[in-house]
């Protein structure tokens, strides 16, 4: 029996559709949350880098709020980066205002040389509460 769910957010972004996948999976009391973007509702990518990173977090918290969770159930993070010494510093910045206080999740860095057009994606990992 297969016990998975889509998810998606309200404001569902046309990169689900154009690339023909979930913005999250449930799999019993886990979520499994596709890498997100800075993406703008059509697609493209926010062209600001700090706005990139934050408009990432805010689709991804928009993901996690559609299967009912929050920062707090996020058990581990893998962030993306095409540039990550330049980068790494503002992330931190945006990851900061976030995670204020441990328990942290676990969380990898990942230097790329492409992102489909976007500098940073974040893909986490979270428990379902409940």
């Amino acid at each position: 029996m297969n016990s998975r769910n889509a998810i998606f957010p309200a404001n569902r972004h046309a990169l689900y559709e154009k690339h023909r996948y979930s913005a999250a999976i449930q799999s019993g009391d886990l979520l499994f949350v596709s890498g997100q973007v800075g993406s703008l509702d059509d697609g493209s990518p926010e062209t600001d880098f700090e706005q990139q990173v934050v408009l990432a977090f805010k689709n991804l918290e928009a993901t996690l709020h559609a299967a009912g969770c929050s920062w707090d159930d996020i058990v581990d993070v893998t962030t993306f980066h095409t540039d990550p010494e330049k980068q790494l510093e503002t992330v931190l910045s945006v990851k900061d205002r976030i995670f204020e206080e441990p328990p942290y999740p676990a969380w990898t860095a990942v230097g790329v040389n492409w992102l489909a057009g976007f500098d940073f994606e974040i893909k986490v990992t979270a428990k379902i509460p409940g």
